[in-house]
Order: C-alpha cells, then structure tokens, then sequence
C-alpha cells in the first residue's frame, strides 16, 4: 500500500511540476490569471514557470502581424447604386491585454467593424466615385478603422479594397454608356481629323499659291532689273560710241584743217570726198527698212556738188 501511496504522489508531483512549466513560442504572448483574476502577468516567448491550481493561461496569441479577410457584402452608393464590395485588412495585437479583456472574440468585432466602415464609407460616394477615389477610400477606412480599434489594443496598419462590382443592370447600363462614349469620341476624333486635313490642305495650297506668286514676283523683278542693266549698257556703248566717233572726227578735221593750210590743192581732193560721203549717204538712206522715198533730179547733183565745193573753197580760205 506504501509503494502505491508513494507512485500516486509522484504521478500527482510529476503532473504539478509538468503544469507550471509552460513554453510561448517566439512572436506570441500569453495572459495568465490567478484564481480567475488577472494580476499583470504576462507570458514572453520561452520557458515560464506557473503555481500550480493557482495559475492559467487563460489567453494567448501572436503579436505579428495578421490578415482580415473581409467577405464581399451588398453596398448602397449616394446615388442609390447598388454595389458587393470586399477588402483586406492588416492588423497587429499591439496590446494583449485589451485584445482579450476590452471585446469578447475580437476577430469577429474586427471584421464587423470593417463591413461597417465600408458600407458608411461607400454611402457617402457616388458611382464613379467608388472607381476613381479607391486610394482615398483605403485611406480613410484605414483612419476610422485604426481610430475605432484603438480600445481593443490593436493597430490596424493597412487596408486594401479588392473588388467593387456593380449589379448586373448597373453593369449593362455602364456598358452601352462607354460603348456610346466611344462612339462619341471615335466621331469626335474623326471630325477633328477631317477639319485638320482640310486645314493643312488649305494651308499648303496657300503657301503653294504664296511661294508661286513670291517667285514669279522675283523673276519679273531680276527681269526688270536685267533689262535694265542692259538698257543703261547700251546706253553707255553708244554714248561712248558717239565719244569716239565725235572724237575721230574732231581729229579727222584737225587733221584735213591742217593739210589744207598746208597744201593748197588738198581743197579738190577734199571736195571730192564731200561729193562721195554725199551720194553714200544717198544709197544708205534709200537701202534702209524704215526709209522713204527720196527723190532726187539727176540734173542737180552738180549742183549740189558745186555748192559744197563752193563751201569748202571758203573755208579753205581761212574759215576751217
């Protein structure tokens, strides 16, 4: 009987020392009360030691960082617009001893704190709203969200809106809008296409007709200029023509001056010549294009060379 009273103490030692040793993995805490008050004592990752009957572990759970997955639910928009949305949530135990004390079941309040903020968040927006402003829902359901769950000692640091699916007559009604949006700005785009063709056709026409008009413009200038330049060439050729004719005869008649008044008989040969210029300028003025008829009396060719002679005669005397 003692050997058996000694094996049913060891087995009740073994099982007290066994229940006050407890082991908290890393990454998780642990509350434990004493004859059902908690008294502050905590459990941190590794070996604890309990009293016996007096001590439990009453909650435990991880610290690290966890996911809220929050089920699709029926939204209403301000504009009356029916809407499933869902999200996700990342939240951490900042503080066991709220989590556990301060709400019963906490991941149940959790998501039905979520599903709260979400329809009040998509109440307060309109249709397109929810599609465009998904950066400011998210941050705005992530201050309400952390500012309502600060109480429970939990930190909620993210939360992303997944899906916002409209109903399906709001769908086939968003659908033939955009498909009439794209009519109307595939018209629009053609449209401007054609007036912008028209306008660059006109405009090159334009400039076409500019340029043209610009060249012949200078081309009827530089030929302006060019018969004007050679007008005042001719000009001067014959200006200077004349010089030197003036100045040939001017030199022819110093020289004819001087051999008359050196050698008296030089006056028949110089008549002679005066009689021939006479009749040449005669046959030259009869074989031109734009001259007239002359008549002339054979009979006062004589006469007319007479009267030269006559004048040549004077001038030989000493009037050259």
């Amino acid at each position: 009987m003692e050997f058996f009273g000694w094996m049913i103490a060891l087995v009740l030692g073994a099982s007290g020392l066994a229940s006050s040793v407890k082991i908290v993995n890393q990454g998780n805490e642990a509350l434990v009360e004493r004859l059902g008050k908690y008294s502050g004592k905590k459990l941190e990752p590794g070996i604890n030691f309990l009293v016996p009957v007096l001590d439990r572990v009453v909650f435990q759970e991880t610290i690290r960082e966890k996911v809220l997955d929050v089920p699709p639910q029926q939204c209403i928009t301000r504009d009356n617009v029916s809407i499933t949305a869902d999200a996700v949530v990342y939240w951490r135990i900042m503080d066991m001893e709220k989590a556990y004390y301060k709400v019963e079941n906490l991941r149940l309040a959790m998501q039905n704190m979520v599903l709260t903020q979400i329809r009040a968040e998509m109440g307060q927006l309109e249709l397109d709203q929810t599609f465009t402003a998904r950066s400011e829902i998210n941050e705005t359901l992530l201050r309400e969200l952390d500012e309502a769950t600060d109480p429970w000692g939990v930190k909620v640091t993210r939360v992303e809106l997944r899906d916002i699916i409209p109903s399906k007559a709001v769908q086939d009604s968003m659908e033939l809008q955009m498909s009439a949006e794209r009519r109307k700005r595939a018209a629009i785009l053609t449209s401007e296409g054609e007036r912008e063709s028209a306008i660059n056709s006109a405009r090159g026409k334009a400039e076409a007709l500019e340029l043209d008009a610009q060249a012949r413009q200078k081309a009827a200038i530089l030929e302006a200029e060019g018969q004007q330049k050679a007008i005042v060439l001719k000009a001067q050729a014959e200006r200077q023509q004349q010089v030197l004719r003036a100045q040939a005869t001017a030199e022819a008649l110093q020289i004819v001056a001087k051999t008359l008044k050196s050698d008296p008989n030089a006056q028949e040969a110089l008549q002679f010549l005066l009689a021939q210029n006479y009749l040449d300028m005669g046959m030259k003025i009869g074989s031109s294009d734009s001259s007239k008829v002359m008549f002339m009396d054979p009979r006062s060719i004589p006469a007319t060379i007479e009267g030269i002679r006559s004048i040549v005669g004077d001038n030989g005397n000493g009037n050259v």
